[in-house]
């Protein structure tokens, strides 16, 4: 079987005239198949550059013919251009052409115009598939710039996804949207196919595949703790009903900001029942940071460090399990290959460290806020999105805010921080994890604020009572005490550093 494959420009009379020669062999020879190429003349030259650069040839007119000699579309065999495979066809098949030059002028502008249409049709049935309708709340926000720019790559959804973005904030904002969208534009992503402002509530997410919720600025100047909680109830009670209602019912939201995200996670659940898995709250950011801690104190690089699990409240007090955490392409005495893993708890000998350098540094950054900056929760945002719609990284431990449902003794009706895995679009908690158990007076530590921040949200109770440790003389005296204890009934081998 002989496959040829013919491109040209789709004015060139030398293409018409080799395509008219191989279309007669093709018809009378039984094993002889050819392809036929055309481009447009504003474009041609830049694809026969590619064309030859990437398979090493030297060729500078229109036709271009080459046999295959794999499967359409494969490396081949350069033959060259028209007068190449005129010789070609009389040296092997006995067959020459005749065309006179008035018709190949002809078929050329028959070629031009038919692949004018082609490329016209092409457009149409473009615009006739829907694309990914991505909105961001809070938009006017940091976190928001820092997000698009990775939104909009092709790195997350895909290089074949297109999107239109939407910017959702209040109605005080639009003018800066709108600012917003126009430096958006000037991007010239391969990707986007439009943005748009949106200020007015009761249009709020209307086809929306893909939600990303931030943090409003005006939020955080509440007079008092209960009246942010107000707030939060408030905001998410009027965007849960607008997911409700108007978003796609495939639509993925996640919640990010430096407070109360796995509040704002539960409430819009309860005000948006149909899409309780379908709201999670971001926890990379927080593992981001714990492995920065880590790669310090290892003199390596944090993308080394695997399997960090993040319990319990993502922007307050929470519980960073380490029991789990390797550490890749480590110098020590004992070496392996490049995938070969090392516990990160043999490697760290220094308990007094981990206990409470380690501990109080990560709980400065819960207290101050600094653990989501704008880069940190764009990161945190957008790799969330990629690895729930093309999966995580086979054999690594994730966490994620989700609705309990009882999972590993945790009482339910409170989105909590736990391991997961993102496979076939969706999340699955690794329940059948070894070793993860979480002792009663812990668990009692980082739940108890999650439940009074929702009982004071929903107007059950009326003051914030926050967890207390009992001890006078020191914050982290409760957590060594907790962790020697937490050491003993793991004989030395599991090692648990709870953050605050």
């Amino acid at each position: 079987m002989a496959k040829f494959v013919i491109a040209g420009r789709a004015d060139c009379p030398y293409y018409a005239k080799a395509e008219l020669l191989a279309d007669y062999l093709q018809k009378n020879l039984p094993d002889f198949r050819i392809h036929k190429i055309t481009q447009h003349p504003e474009v041609w030259e830049e694809w026969l550059k590619d064309l030859c650069k990437q398979n090493r040839w030297n060729h500078e007119k229109s036709p271009i013919i080459w046999r295959e000699l794999l499967d359409r579309g494969g490396k081949g065999l350069l033959l060259g251009g028209y007068n190449e495979f005129l010789e070609h066809a009389q040296l092997y098949y006995g067959v020459t052409s005749s065309m006179t030059t008035q018709l190949m002028m002809l078929i050329a502008q028959e070629n031009l115009g038919a692949n004018i249409e082609k490329k016209q049709e092409e457009e149409v049935l473009k615009g006739l598939i829907s694309p990914l309708q991505v909105w961001i709340t809070s938009a006017s926000t940091t976190a928001c710039r820092s997000l698009i720019p990775l939104l909009v790559s092709g790195e997350v959804f895909g290089a074949h996804s297109e999107l239109s973005l939407v910017l959702f904030d209040d109605e005080d904002t639009e003018e800066d949207l709108q600012d917003l969208a126009t430096e958006i534009c000037y991007l010239a992503s391969q990707v986007l196919r439009s943005v748009s402002v949106c200020t007015r509530a009761q249009e709020a997410f209307r086809g929306a595949h893909v939600v990303v919720v931030l943090e409003p600025c005006a939020l955080r100047d509440a007079p008092s703790l209960e009246a942010r909680l107000h707030q939060e109830l408030l905001r998410c009670r009027r965007d849960g009903r607008l997911l409700e209602r108007n978003a796609s019912s495939s639509v993925r939201v996640v919640v990010a900001g430096k407070s109360f995200v796995n509040l704002r996670v539960l409430l819009l659940t309860t005000f948006a029942p149909r899409l309780v898995r379908s709201i999670v709250a971001v926890a990379l950011g927080v593992e981001g940071q714990v492995k920065a801690a880590l790669a310090r104190r290892l003199r390596t690089t944090p993308a080394h460090i695997k399997d960090v699990i993040i319990w319990g409240n993502i922007s307050g007090n929470n519980y960073v399990d380490l029991r789990k955490t390797k550490v890749y392409r480590y110098d020590s005495a004992i070496w392996g290959p490049l995938r070969y893993p090392r516990p990160v708890l043999d490697v760290i000998f220094d308990s007094e460290w981990l206990n409470r350098e380690f501990v109080a540094t990560l709980k400065n950054l819960t207290t101050t806020g600094r653990q989501f900056g704008g880069i940190l929760a764009a990161h945190s945002i957008a790799t969330t999105l990629k690895y729930w719609y093309h999966g995580s990284p086979p054999g690594e431990i994730m966490s994620l805010g989700v609705l309990s449902e009882g999972q590993f003794g945790i009482p339910t009706e409170i989105v909590f921080s736990m391991p997961v895995k993102f496979e076939n679009g969706t999340w699955v908690v690794l329940t059948d994890l070894e070793d993860v158990e979480i002792s009663e007076k812990i668990m009692t530590r980082i739940t108890n604020d999650l439940i009074e921040e929702k009982l004071v949200a929903l107007g059950v109770k009326m003051n914030f009572q926050p967890y207390q440790s009992g001890h006078k003389d020191s914050l982290y005296s409760d957590i060594v005490q907790d962790e020697e204890k937490d050491l003993a009934m793991l004989d030395g081998k599991c090692r648990v550093m709870d953050r605050l």
